[in-house]
């Protein structure tokens, strides 16, 4: 798992919008980059629709908010246009960036043993570098935590 006080690791991943965004593009403002299991799922919709209605506030900050997925880009763009999403979603369908940032973990449910996403936020400051990670991300509650993480840079 990347630290915090470390350089976020770099990437270029595909967009909702069909387009391409890179980490680097957004040096000099915060951003919030969370991942999450899957797309239209009870806790995810949670997570997405909470930064969402809390999005407002995030824009007093300047700080961009993306959230990062397994899930196709087609996908994305269902999930985005049912609930609203007002933030960019980006696939990452070969788990290469969450495997970078250490989120592509061993889990298990129903006595299964799988790899998947842990839900995990990381905020990065101006700079490129990690100024908090959120761990087990519990999806009620989680924005407004993470908007005072951002506050406090």
């Amino acid at each position: 798992m990347v630290s915090e006080g470390k350089s976020a690791p770099a990437f270029t991943l595909d967009t909702d919008t069909g387009g391409t965004l890179s980490l680097k593009e957004l040096k000099g403002r915060p951003v919030v980059l969370y991942f999450y299991p899957k797309d239209d799922t009870p806790g995810c919709t949670v997570e997405a629709c909470e930064f969402r209605d809390a999005f407002p506030r995030f824009k007093g900050t300047k700080a961009v908010i993306l959230g990062i997925s397994p899930d196709s880009v087609k996908s994305h763009q269902k999930f985005k246009e049912k609930f609203d999403l007002p933030f960019t979603l980006l696939a990452d369908p070969d788990h290469a960036i969450a495997e970078k940032y250490g989120v592509w973990q061993k889990k298990s449910m129903y006595g299964r043993s799988y790899m998947g996403i842990a839900r995990t936020t990381f905020v990065i400051d101006k700079a490129g570098k990690v100024a908090k990670v959120f761990e087990k991300v519990k999806p009620k509650g989680h924005a407004e935590e993470v908007e005072q993480a951002v506050d406090a840079l």
